[in-house]
């Protein structure tokens, strides 16, 4: 098991866009840009990383973000999740992505609860 979580701790990923996480591919826009929906994902990937390297397993339960700034695929974008409340099994983080320019691509919440993967999986029975 890794270090143990603790309030403020913070977790990056860097990632570059793919054509197939574009607005046009996922079918949730008309331009060629980087999607919401991949940012989502990749602001849950910091999230999900940090408590995982902790040897912690989560499932994600809440976003509420804003998607402030557009960028074209082959772009570097850097995702932030800074852990804000543990409140037993419940982990939220503040999250953010950056261009490699320090330009802010979007900014949120983030909810993730601690889980055993045998009893969560054992439930969708």
């Amino acid at each position: 098991m890794g270090e143990e979580l603790k309030v403020g701790q913070k977790y990056s990923v860097e990632h570059i866009v793919r054509d197939n996480e574009t607005a046009i591919a996922y079918d949730s826009g008309a331009q060629n840009v980087y999607s919401t929906p991949a940012l989502v994902a990749i602001m849950e990937c910091a999230a999900f990383n940090m408590a995982r390297d902790a040897g912690h397993e989560t499932v994600g339960t809440i976003v509420n973000i804003e998607h402030k700034r557009a960028c074209k695929p082959g772009s570097k974008v850097i995702s932030t999740a800074e852990l804000t409340v543990i409140d037993g099994n419940k982990l939220s983080f503040n999250v953010t992505v950056t261009d490699d320019g320090g330009n802010i691509l979007g900014t949120g919440t983030h909810g993730r609860y601690i889980i055993d993967p045998a009893k969560f999986l054992k439930k969708l029975e």
